[in-house]
């Protein structure tokens, strides 16, 4: 195998100074759990040394230690939502009924959602939101955060989210949906 240029050497020795850091935080906003985060940390690390030999040198070290990351956490969705489903998930039409409507599928006055009132961003408030937004997540089921947070976090095609989770395209729309709703209405009260 031909060795990678020299300005995609890996340096292990550096990793945990270079990027710990910036792996945990990747981690703890997919998983909402800071032991298990350092935990996915520390597993890329092994993972990074016993794939050394792999490394292309077709991206950074950063680039490949955020990928093996993503891959440990996609294993953590999956097993949070294994054994989740003893049945299929159905849209029965009644819940969209309760908030769009049903001529033009658009918003019912009473349940379209509210300003924010963050068009002017302020960090701080953005901080704020943040905290909120990861606490209205963890109300939400294992198999709901895991679909949220693979589709909309990491920017994951639908049909990745059903192989990697196993669940139908018709099971991930009514969750996707489900979740949306629920974060919505959590924000709202929290935050508005």
């Amino acid at each position: 195998m031909a060795t990678p240029p020299e300005s995609h050497q890996l340096d292990p020795k550096n990793w945990v100074k270079a990027y710990a850091d910036y792996l945990y935080m990747y981690a703890i906003t997919r998983v909402n759990d800071a032991e298990q985060a350092q935990d996915l940390v520390q597993e890329t690390f092994l993972a990074g040394l016993n794939a050394m030999s792999k490394f292309a040198g077709k991206s950074s070290e950063r680039t490949w230690l955020t990928a093996i990351l993503k891959n440990k956490i996609i294993d953590v969705y999956r097993k949070k939502a294994s054994g989740l489903r003893t049945q299929e998930l159905v849209n029965t039409g009644g819940e969209d009924a309760d908030f769009f409507d049903a001529t033009d599928g658009h918003w019912k006055a009473e349940h379209a959602p509210q300003p924010y009132g963050i068009e002017n961003y302020d960090p701080l408030e953005g901080k704020e939101l943040r905290g909120i937004l990861k606490r209205c997540m963890e109300k939400l089921p294992p198999l709901w955060q895991s679909v949220f947070a693979m589709k909309h976090m990491d920017d994951e095609a639908t049909e990745t989210v059903c192989t990697e989770l196993k669940i139908s395209p018709a099971n991930y729309w009514v969750i996707i949906h489900r979740a949306k709703l629920n974060l919505r209405a959590c924000l709202q009260k929290n935050w508005i």
